[in-house]
C-alpha cells in the first residue's frame, strides 16, 4: 500500500453526502479558514490539489471548504498521539465535530481521532513496530470488525509457523482505508468500490506556507 494522510476534518454536515454531491469550492472560505488556523504564518495560493493529495509536504496546505465539511490536509496532523492536539485547532472547530486521520505506508502506521464538542471521544494510534501508540475511547462501529479478526493482516493459509505473529488482529493501513470510507466516503486503495467517491473529483485548495 502507497496511501499517506494527515488531514483534519471540521464537520457540521455528514461529509460522505456533502462530497458526493461533488460540492464547489469555496475559495474565500478555504482562505480565511488557513489565516486563523495558521495565525503566525502567511499563506500564498497556488493551483489546485484534490482530495487523493491529503498528505502536502511540509512548506504546503491543502484546504477545501464546502456546505458544513472543511478538510485540511497538513503536517500538523501526523501526530503519533492525536489526543496531543494543539488546543488552538479545536478552538477554532468549536462545537463542530472533528476528525483527524493520519497514515504512512512505509512503517505501516494509521491514526485517527474523532471530538465531538470539543471533548475527545475516540482516538487510536498504531504500527507494527510501535504497537498500540493510543488507544483512548470505545472502539467505533467500523472498527470492530477488524478488531474481531474478520479481516485477518495475514491470510490463515499462507501463516508461516516460523515467522513471529502479525501484531495485530488486522493491518493498520486496511483500517485507515475504512476509516476514510466512514467518515468521507472514498477509499485511497483496496478492492474498487463503485459506490465510494473518487477522491481525485473533489478538488483542494492549495497553499505555501511562509513563515
Amino acid at each position: 500500500m502507497g496511501a499517506k494522510t494527515w488531514m483534519l476534518a471540521i464537520l457540521e454536515a455528514d461529509a460522505r453526502e456533502v462530497l458526493a454531491a461533488r460540492p464547489m469550492l469555496d475559495r474565500d472560505a478555504a482562505a480565511r479558514l488557513a489565516a486563523e488556523l495558521f495565525p503566525h504564518e502567511a499563506q500564498q495560493a497556488l493551483g489546485d490539489a484534490d482530495l487523493s493529495s491529503t498528505n502536502p509536504p511540509d512548506e504546503y496546505l491543502h484546504i477545501g471548504c464546502f456546505p458544513g465539511v472543511s478538510i485540511v490536509a497538513a503536517i500538523d496532523f501526523a501526530l503519533d498521539r492525536p489526543s496531543e492536539l494543539p488546543p488552538h485547532f479545536l478552538q477554532v472547530a468549536g462545537s463542530r465535530t472533528v476528525v483527524l486521520h493520519a497514515m504512512h505506508s512505509v512503517v505501516d502506521w494509521f491514526a485517527f481521532a474523532v471530538w465531538r464538542d470539543g471533548k475527545l471521544e475516540r482516538s487510536l494510534s498504531l504500527a507494527p513496530d510501535n504497537g498500540i501508540v493510543e488507544n483512548i475511547g470505545p472502539p467505533m462501529a467500523f472498527e470492530l470488525p477488524f478488531w474481531n479478526g474478520e479481516h485477518p493482516a495475514v491470510d490463515p493459509e499462507d501463516d508461516d509457523e516460523d515467522e513471529p505473529p502479525y501484531p495485530f488482529p488486522f493491518h493498520p493501513l486496511e483500517l485507515g482505508e475504512a476509516a476514510l470510507s466512514e467518515f468521507f466516503g472514498y477509499q485511497l486503495e483496496g478492492i474498487f468500490d463503485a459506490t465510494l467517491l473518487d477522491p481525485e473529483t473533489v478538488p483542494l485548495a492549495r497553499y505555501e506556507r511562509i513563515k
